[in-house]
């Protein structure tokens, strides 16, 4: 029996679990559970590093009671996001919070310089202001003076494991989400930093998912207990991690790791940069043995928690349960947002934004919480179906079925709406998905697995997932013609900047 302690940062809230696997069945217990709350300074959004850091270690201690022989600890994050160090190893500032406003408006600058399909062509990567590259651009053009100091540039789980471990590197499935990286060539793609002034000096060495980095630092493995666990690099990027615990059963299927965000996509063998795949921008990012995540980021979940913070701050506190079952109850099909109008991006004020977008798009104005949430998960039902759409139409493949994994998977609105929006059975599970592949890749570094293959009949053997046939698909006609309406008359950010230059 391995032991092994897993830690997934999410945007709203981070857990440590433990995974003990006996070569066939993996079981996982949660041992520790913490917020994830950006603090706004000087009107700019911060991560805070430091608490989680923290919180992972208190976690890590609880992992280690009551005899348990640790192996390894490894630790996943959303991606994009950076940290910079100096010259000693520590925090120049707090990392930038990538809904933060800093850039907006950048894309179009920096398409002047450098033509988006240029970009496309070199990186693979779908078009968004959250990209690191666009960050990074925003900071440069701004002057700020952190990136004079910067040494280093780390990921928020290379910065993690670099605190772990005082090993410094940078994963490779979460590195292919900063937009400059080549996927083809598997390297930093150095010359277009360069070509943008910005720092390519400060980006340190590749290392693939499952790469051991060495044991905890002394006064870690203390703090925590776990004084036999060596650092291991997982797939770092907490989608490449769910995604390889998709228990697919065909080939082509399409996967929706639902969670703050929801990134539908299909696994492929190498990337796909095409003239198609450009104008649908869809994004290539890495995954475990050496496969690549063809997929499209949607608005997930984030937009029911900010209304739940929200309602929650007008003295109306209501938890998730109860906005699932409210909108269970409420009218279908009243009203439809574009989950990823730019309007819809930032914090704050959520009820009201969508209230007014389904305004904007002349239809019904909605009041209560149990009719916003119906309307915020039946849209994205049906931008998961026009996605797919997208995914399909690129690859040439059409897909018999979708498997919804992350939190999203234990939603059954979602995935019954999901089935239905796009006439597909929807296979729900496993709901832990991302700490499932964490742990998978690190019995990977261990050498208890020897390959992506051998984790997914792990996952088979161990996690039964609930289907989802779809039902009333005739119903949801109407409302999709809507949402391609809303979809095809948007003003997105990144279709304009792409059309700018």
């Amino acid at each position: 029996m391995t032991t092994m302690a897993a830690v997934d940062l999410g945007a709203q809230s981070g857990r440590v679990a433990l995974g003990m696997l006996d070569g066939e069945r993996l079981s996982v217990t949660e041992v520790h559970r913490f917020p994830n709350i950006p603090v706004e300074a000087r009107s700019t959004l911060y991560w805070d590093p430091l608490r989680l850091f923290n919180e992972v270690q208190v976690g890590l201690a609880q992992a280690g009671p009551g005899g348990r022989d640790v192996a390894s600890v490894g630790i996943d994050s959303w991606g994009v996001d950076y940290a910079l160090l100096d010259r000693d190893g520590r925090l120049v500032e707090n990392p930038v919070h990538h809904r933060d406003r800093r850039t907006d408006g950048v894309m179009e600058t920096l398409f002047a310089e450098v033509p988006a399909r240029e970009i496309y062509e070199r990186t693979g990567i779908q078009l968004m202001p959250i990209n690191t590259l666009v960050q990074l651009y925003a900071a440069v053009t701004a002057g700020e003076r952190s990136l004079e100091i910067a040494e280093k540039l780390l990921l928020i789980p290379d910065l993690f494991h670099f605190w772990l471990s005082g090993v410094a590197t940078s994963e490779y499935t979460n590195a292919t989400t900063t937009q400059f990286l080549d996927p083809r060539a598997r390297a930093w793609a150095t010359e277009l930093l360069e070509r943008l002034g910005l720092p390519a000096k400060v980006l340190p060495e590749l290392v693939r998912p499952a790469t051991p980095l060495g044991p905890l630092l002394p006064e870690v493995a203390e703090r925590t207990r776990l004084r036999r666990a060596v650092v291991v690099v997982p797939a770092t990027h907490d989608t490449a991690s769910a995604v390889a615990a998709v228990p697919f059963r065909r080939r082509g299927s399409v996967y929706i790791s639902a969670g703050t965000w929801s990134l539908v996509g299909m696994e492929l063998d190498s990337p796909l940069i095409t003239d198609e795949s450009f104008a649908a921008n869809l994004t290539n990012e890495g995954g475990l043995d050496g496969t690549v995540r063809l997929l499209k980021n949607v608005n997930g979940m984030w937009l029911v928690h900010e209304c739940q913070r929200a309602w929650a701050n007008e003295g109306n506190a209501l938890d998730f349960e109860e906005l699932v079952g409210l909108a269970q109850a409420a009218p279908q099909h009243v009203s439809f947002i574009d989950p990823d109008d730019p309007s819809l991006m930032h914090p704050g004020s959520m009820p009201e934004r969508i209230r007014n977008a389904c305004l904007n798009a002349g239809q019904p104005e909605l009041t209560s919480p149990g009719a916003i949430v119906r309307c915020i998960v039946e849209s994205l039902a049906l931008k998961y179906r026009y996605t797919i759409e997208l995914l399909s139409c690129v690859t040439g493949v059409t897909p018999s079925e979708i498997h919804v994994v992350g939190g999203g998977a234990r939603n059954s609105l979602l995935c019954q709406s999901t089935a239905d929006a796009t006439g597909l059975p929807v296979l729900a599970g496993p709901e832990e998905a991302t700490i499932v592949g964490n742990l998978l890749g690190q019995a990977i570094a261990l050498g208890e697995l020897s390959s992506l293959e051998d984790a997914r009949a792990v996952v088979r053997a161990s996690f039964e997932p609930r289907v989802f046939e779809p039902t009333r698909q005739a119903e949801w006609e109407d409302g999709y013609a809507r949402v391609r309406e809303i979809l095809d008359g948007g003003t997105n950010s990144a279709k304009k900047a792409v059309a700018a230059p």
